[in-house]
Protein backbone atom coordinates (compact mmCIF):
# COMPACT_ATOMS: atom_id res chain seq x y z
CA UNK A 1 0.00 0.00 0.00
CA UNK A 2 1.73 3.50 -1.09
CA UNK A 3 1.08 5.94 1.84
CA UNK A 4 0.69 9.92 0.93
CA UNK A 5 2.31 11.96 3.53
CA UNK A 6 2.06 15.36 3.69
CA UNK A 7 4.39 17.91 5.09
CA UNK A 8 2.50 19.19 8.79
CA UNK A 9 3.67 22.71 8.36
CA UNK A 10 6.00 24.32 5.58
CA UNK A 11 9.39 22.40 5.71
CA UNK A 12 8.17 20.40 8.16
CA UNK A 13 8.01 16.71 9.56
CA UNK A 14 6.32 14.98 7.05
CA UNK A 15 3.01 12.37 7.88
CA UNK A 16 0.70 10.18 6.86
CA UNK A 17 -2.51 8.64 8.41
CA UNK A 18 -4.79 6.08 7.96
CA UNK A 19 -8.31 6.29 8.39
CA UNK A 20 -8.28 4.55 11.53
CA UNK A 21 -5.61 6.49 13.70
CA UNK A 22 -6.39 10.46 12.59
CA UNK A 23 -3.99 13.27 13.56
CA UNK A 24 -6.25 14.98 16.43
CA UNK A 25 -6.01 18.54 18.08
CA UNK A 26 -5.26 17.02 21.29
CA UNK A 27 -1.77 15.26 20.32
CA UNK A 28 -0.46 18.11 18.53
CA UNK A 29 -1.09 20.34 21.90
CA UNK A 30 0.44 17.59 23.96
CA UNK A 31 3.26 17.66 21.87
CA UNK A 32 3.57 21.60 22.55
CA UNK A 33 2.84 21.06 25.94
CA UNK A 34 5.55 18.54 26.75
CA UNK A 35 8.97 20.16 27.84
CA UNK A 36 11.55 17.98 26.22
CA UNK A 37 14.45 20.21 28.07
CA UNK A 38 16.59 17.61 29.65
CA UNK A 39 15.48 14.94 28.36
CA UNK A 40 17.07 12.16 26.80
CA UNK A 41 15.18 9.18 26.65
CA UNK A 42 11.28 9.10 26.27
CA UNK A 43 8.31 6.52 25.18
CA UNK A 44 4.78 7.41 24.29
CA UNK A 45 2.09 4.68 25.45
CA UNK A 46 -0.10 4.33 22.71
CA UNK A 47 1.54 5.95 19.99
CA UNK A 48 -1.16 5.07 17.07
CA UNK A 49 0.74 6.22 13.79
CA UNK A 50 3.75 7.96 15.46
CA UNK A 51 2.63 11.77 15.79
CA UNK A 52 3.40 12.69 19.21
CA UNK A 53 7.20 11.13 18.79
CA UNK A 54 7.49 12.78 15.81
CA UNK A 55 6.79 16.52 17.33
CA UNK A 56 8.75 15.62 19.93
CA UNK A 57 11.87 14.47 18.01
CA UNK A 58 11.58 17.43 15.64
CA UNK A 59 12.27 19.89 18.75
CA UNK A 60 14.99 18.31 20.42
CA UNK A 61 18.40 16.68 18.59
CA UNK A 62 19.03 15.42 22.13
CA UNK A 63 15.72 13.31 21.90
CA UNK A 64 15.38 9.12 21.48
CA UNK A 65 11.56 8.36 21.57
CA UNK A 66 9.90 4.41 21.96
CA UNK A 67 6.64 4.51 20.91
CA UNK A 68 4.85 1.52 21.88
CA UNK A 69 1.31 0.75 20.15
CA UNK A 70 -1.17 -2.59 20.30
CA UNK A 71 -2.74 -2.18 17.01
CA UNK A 72 -0.03 -3.88 14.55
CA UNK A 73 -1.42 -1.42 11.47
CA UNK A 74 -0.76 1.53 13.95
CA UNK A 75 2.70 0.30 14.23
CA UNK A 76 4.12 -0.28 11.17
CA UNK A 77 2.50 3.45 9.93
CA UNK A 78 3.94 4.78 12.68
CA UNK A 79 7.41 3.21 11.62
CA UNK A 80 6.85 4.52 8.17
CA UNK A 81 6.26 7.97 9.82
CA UNK A 82 9.88 7.71 11.37
CA UNK A 83 11.30 6.35 8.21
CA UNK A 84 10.28 8.80 6.09
CA UNK A 85 11.44 11.69 7.95
CA UNK A 86 15.18 9.58 8.80
CA UNK A 87 14.32 9.59 12.57
CA UNK A 88 14.09 5.79 12.55
CA UNK A 89 17.49 5.43 14.42
CA UNK A 90 16.21 7.81 16.99
CA UNK A 91 12.80 6.01 17.61
CA UNK A 92 11.88 2.37 17.45
CA UNK A 93 8.13 1.43 17.50
CA UNK A 94 7.27 -1.34 19.53
CA UNK A 95 4.29 -3.40 19.08
CA UNK A 96 2.61 -4.61 22.28
CA UNK A 97 0.22 -3.84 25.25
CA UNK A 98 0.53 -1.10 27.64
CA UNK A 99 0.12 -3.50 30.40
CA UNK A 100 2.93 -6.13 29.28
CA UNK A 101 5.55 -2.81 28.83
CA UNK A 102 7.61 -5.08 31.90
CA UNK A 103 8.12 -7.59 29.34
CA UNK A 104 9.51 -5.51 26.78
CA UNK A 105 11.30 -2.50 28.94
CA UNK A 106 13.73 -2.47 32.19
CA UNK A 107 12.06 -0.31 35.46
CA UNK A 108 12.83 3.63 34.99
CA UNK A 109 14.14 2.58 31.64
CA UNK A 110 13.56 6.21 30.61
CA UNK A 111 13.00 10.23 31.44
CA UNK A 112 10.06 11.15 29.50
CA UNK A 113 6.65 9.45 29.45
CA UNK A 114 3.86 10.44 27.50
CA UNK A 115 0.30 9.51 26.35
CA UNK A 116 -2.42 10.46 24.71
CA UNK A 117 -4.56 7.79 25.91
CA UNK A 118 -8.11 6.39 25.66
CA UNK A 119 -10.58 9.40 26.95
CA UNK A 120 -14.02 7.07 27.88
CA UNK A 121 -14.61 5.29 30.62
CA UNK A 122 -15.67 1.46 30.15
CA UNK A 123 -19.20 1.39 29.87
CA UNK A 124 -19.57 5.09 29.41
CA UNK A 125 -21.19 4.42 25.82
CA UNK A 126 -21.17 6.89 22.69
CA UNK A 127 -18.31 4.92 21.03
CA UNK A 128 -17.24 4.56 17.31
CA UNK A 129 -19.01 1.38 15.33
CA UNK A 130 -15.02 1.11 14.21
CA UNK A 131 -12.91 -1.48 16.63
CA UNK A 132 -9.60 0.31 16.04
CA UNK A 133 -10.97 4.16 16.67
CA UNK A 134 -13.29 2.39 19.30
CA UNK A 135 -10.01 1.20 21.18
CA UNK A 136 -8.28 4.51 20.70
CA UNK A 137 -11.15 6.29 22.13
CA UNK A 138 -12.67 4.10 25.15
CA UNK A 139 -11.16 2.22 28.18
CA UNK A 140 -11.79 -1.06 26.35
CA UNK A 141 -8.34 -2.41 26.06
CA UNK A 142 -6.56 -0.25 28.99
CA UNK A 143 -7.69 2.24 31.76
CA UNK A 144 -6.30 5.56 32.50
CA UNK A 145 -4.74 3.17 35.91
CA UNK A 146 -3.55 0.96 33.62
CA UNK A 147 -1.38 3.91 31.50
CA UNK A 148 -0.47 5.66 34.74
CA UNK A 149 0.84 1.78 36.23
CA UNK A 150 2.87 1.70 33.33
CA UNK A 151 4.16 5.04 33.19
CA UNK A 152 5.36 4.60 37.03
CA UNK A 153 7.47 1.53 36.12
CA UNK A 154 9.23 2.84 32.94
CA UNK A 155 10.20 6.54 34.45
CA UNK A 156 12.82 6.91 36.25
CA UNK A 157 12.93 8.58 39.67
CA UNK A 158 12.40 12.56 39.32
CA UNK A 159 11.29 11.85 35.61
CA UNK A 160 7.98 13.74 33.21
CA UNK A 161 5.32 11.61 32.57
CA UNK A 162 2.85 14.25 30.49
CA UNK A 163 -0.74 13.41 29.09
CA UNK A 164 -3.84 14.92 27.65
CA UNK A 165 -7.27 14.18 28.71
CA UNK A 166 -11.02 15.28 28.77
CA UNK A 167 -11.10 18.02 31.29
CA UNK A 168 -14.66 16.44 32.92
CA UNK A 169 -11.90 13.90 33.91
CA UNK A 170 -9.47 16.02 36.23
CA UNK A 171 -10.46 14.16 39.54
CA UNK A 172 -9.75 10.87 37.84
CA UNK A 173 -6.19 11.67 36.11
CA UNK A 174 -5.07 13.64 39.69
CA UNK A 175 -6.25 10.44 41.92
CA UNK A 176 -4.49 8.04 39.15
CA UNK A 177 -1.08 9.65 38.94
CA UNK A 178 -1.04 9.79 42.69
CA UNK A 179 -1.92 6.33 43.05
CA UNK A 180 0.82 5.28 40.68
CA UNK A 181 3.47 7.30 42.60
CA UNK A 182 3.42 10.58 40.48
CA UNK A 183 2.87 13.84 41.41
CA UNK A 184 1.14 16.65 39.50
CA UNK A 185 3.42 19.70 38.77
CA UNK A 186 2.08 21.57 35.91
CA UNK A 187 -1.91 21.90 34.76
CA UNK A 188 -2.94 23.72 31.93
CA UNK A 189 -6.72 23.53 30.48
CA UNK A 190 -8.03 23.99 26.69
CA UNK A 191 -10.85 25.50 26.03
CA UNK A 192 -12.81 26.67 22.25
CA UNK A 193 -12.75 29.84 23.28
CA UNK A 194 -12.90 32.24 26.53
CA UNK A 195 -16.75 31.80 26.78
CA UNK A 196 -17.14 27.86 26.70
CA UNK A 197 -15.96 25.59 29.65
CA UNK A 198 -12.39 23.46 28.88
CA UNK A 199 -12.89 20.65 27.07
CA UNK A 200 -9.81 19.65 27.74
CA UNK A 201 -6.46 19.19 30.14
CA UNK A 202 -2.48 18.76 29.69
CA UNK A 203 -1.05 17.61 32.88
CA UNK A 204 2.70 17.04 33.77
CA UNK A 205 2.99 14.86 36.83
CA UNK A 206 6.68 13.69 38.04
CA UNK A 207 7.60 10.55 39.47
CA UNK A 208 8.39 10.96 43.34
CA UNK A 209 7.84 14.97 42.99
CA UNK A 210 6.91 16.55 45.76
CA UNK A 211 3.60 18.40 46.15
CA UNK A 212 3.33 21.76 44.30
CA UNK A 213 1.44 22.68 40.90
CA UNK A 214 0.98 25.39 38.83
CA UNK A 215 -1.94 26.30 36.87
CA UNK A 216 -0.92 27.75 34.00
CA UNK A 217 -3.05 30.43 31.44
CA UNK A 218 -5.77 28.41 29.82
CA UNK A 219 -5.15 27.86 25.76
CA UNK A 220 -7.78 29.13 24.02
CA UNK A 221 -8.05 27.77 20.47
CA UNK A 222 -10.47 30.23 18.98
CA UNK A 223 -10.06 34.05 20.16
CA UNK A 224 -12.67 37.07 19.99
CA UNK A 225 -13.27 37.65 16.39
CA UNK A 226 -13.62 33.80 15.65
CA UNK A 227 -10.39 33.40 14.01
CA UNK A 228 -7.46 31.30 15.66
CA UNK A 229 -5.56 32.52 18.44
CA UNK A 230 -1.73 33.52 18.19
CA UNK A 231 -0.79 30.64 20.14
CA UNK A 232 -2.41 28.33 18.10
CA UNK A 233 -1.16 29.84 14.98
CA UNK A 234 2.35 29.11 16.64
CA UNK A 235 1.58 26.04 17.61
CA UNK A 236 0.42 24.48 14.40
CA UNK A 237 3.27 26.91 12.46
CA UNK A 238 0.87 28.81 10.62
CA UNK A 239 2.28 32.29 12.14
CA UNK A 240 1.99 35.27 9.47
CA UNK A 241 5.72 35.24 7.82
CA UNK A 242 5.56 38.46 5.42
Amino acid sequence: MEREFVELWERGPRFAQSEHFRLGTDSVLLGDFVNTGGRTRGIDLGCGSGILPLLLLWRSDRLRMTGLEIDPEAAALARENMAENRLDERCGIVTGDIKDCRTHFASGEFDLVVSNPPYFAAGSGGLSPDSRRAAARGELLCSLEDVCRAAAYLCRTGGAFCLVHRAERLADVVCALRDAGFEPKRLRTVSHSAEREPSLILVEARRGGAPGLRILPPLFIRGDGGGETAEILRIYHREDKS
